[in-house]
Formats: structure tokens, sequence, C-alpha cells
């Protein structure tokens, strides 16, 4: 099979949904972004959904079951799988439990559906374990759901430009030096509704999640914040100072 050529030039980043504990206004902001940029590609870097009544972790009595969870996740998907029909994925640990507790529990991977199966997508939603994307400029860039909180220092042992996710509470970009290249890491926070029963965990530690994503333009990486006005909603506006 050929492998699909991609025009990284404008590479939108999307980052920790949670589905269907996302931020309420993150179709809203995504779709206003992707007018903006103009992405030629789109990178999810993993927890596309949650599986909260799934986890390994107790879960709240007072949210869905794992049945009701899935099905609230795949409607909240809908407006996305038609906004983003091609997107690549990376694996990441609430995208894979139904894996993870696959292997728990002694059931081999063949007797489970495919992420895509699971999740109704169309056939343009590709997961693959981690991603090594070919910048205009001639960078590689490892792209993985979260292998270091300090994305630099995994910059520094990958030996090319990272893009994580997974750590709410990191939205950076950092650079580093070798005597043969500039490289750059970008954490990209997350897209989650901070007040969700499914987060409440998080209510015992100082660091507050930060919203937002992230983009790759002409090879290089800017966050994209979601600030949030008055009652936590989006203020509307796409912060982000190119095109």
């Amino acid at each position: 099979m050929t492998k699909k050529k991609h025009d990284n030039s404008r590479i939108l980043t999307i980052s920790d949904k949670h589905l269907p504990y996302q931020h309420p206004d993150t179709v809203r902001f995504l779709r206003a972004l992707k007018k903006r940029v103009k992405p030629t590609r789109v990178i999810c870097v993993g927890d596309e959904v949650d599986y909260h009544a799934m986890s390994f972790h107790d879960s709240d009595p007072d949210l869905p079951s794992a049945s009701g969870e899935l099905a609230l996740a795949i409607k909240n998907l809908q407006p996305l799988y038609k906004m983003f029909p091609d997107v690549d994925l990376v694996d990441s640990n609430h995208g894979s439990m139904v894996y993870r507790k696959g292997k728990h529990n002694g059931i081999p991977r063949k007797m489970l559906r495919d992420y895509g199966d699971i999740l109704e997508s169309p056939p343009g939603w590709n997961w693959q374990n981690t991603l090594k994307v070919k910048l205009p400029n001639g960078q590689l860039l490892f792209v993985c759901h979260g292998m270091q909180k300090c994305g630099l220092k995994l910059a520094e042992k990958m030996g090319m430009c990272t893009l994580q996710g997974h750590y709410h509470t990191e939205f950076s970009i950092k650079y580093g030096s070798s005597p043969a290249q500039l490289f750059w890491s970008m954490q990209i926070g997350c897209l989650i509704d901070d007040d969700a029963l499914a987060f409440h965990y998080n209510k015992v530690t100082a660091g507050r999640p930060v919203i937002g994503t992230g983009v790759i333009i002409d090879s290089h990486p800017y966050l994209v914040p979601m600030v949030l006005a008055k009652g936590g909603r989006w203020d509307g506006k796409i912060h982000l100072p190119v095109v």
C-alpha cells in the first residue's frame, strides 16, 4: 500500500478532549480555529474520549454507565467527524482504555474491536502508537500522547521536535539546540470541562488545566489558548498572532 503523502504546511493539533466531558465551547472553538488557520493536516494527541466509567480508579456514581458514556461520546464526536473527516490520532491512556481493560482481564486484542469501529469514526480517522511528521523545513516532529512531562527533555532524547498532550497543566513552547539544529517542544494543554465530575479528583491539586491547543504553521509552533470569560465560557476570539 502506498503511504499517503501529507501537506504539513499548516497543522492543526487537537488536545485532550475527554469526550463527553469536554469544554462546552470545544466545537465552536475548533470551528473558528479551522476557519482562521485553514489547516492542511489535523493531528489529535489522544484522549479523544474519557471512558471514566471504565477507569481503573473509582468512577463517580452520578455519571453515566460505560454504555451511556460511550453513546454520549459518539454523539459529541459527530460534529467533529463532519468538521474534520481526516485526522491522525496517537494512542493514549484514556483512548486505549478498552484494550487496557481487555489485557487486564485476559482478553486477546484480536477479540476486541478497532478504535474506529468502537467510536463509529469515518475512514479518514487513523490511530497509531506515535507519529513522525516531516515539516516543510526538513525537521522531524515526534508526536505522542505524553512520554515525559518536560517536553524539551523528550525532544533532546528523540533528537527532533516534539508535540505532546496528556499533561493538562502544561501549555508551552520551549526551544533547545544542538550542534546540528535548533529544535522545539510544544505541549498543548487540553479541552476539558474542568467542572465535570469526571475531573473532580483534580480539585485537591493547586495546578489548573490550561484550555487550548496549538498549530504548526510553516514549521513553526504557536499556542492557541481558549481564553475564558465570565462563567468559564470562551470569549469567542482566536488569540493567534499569525494566519
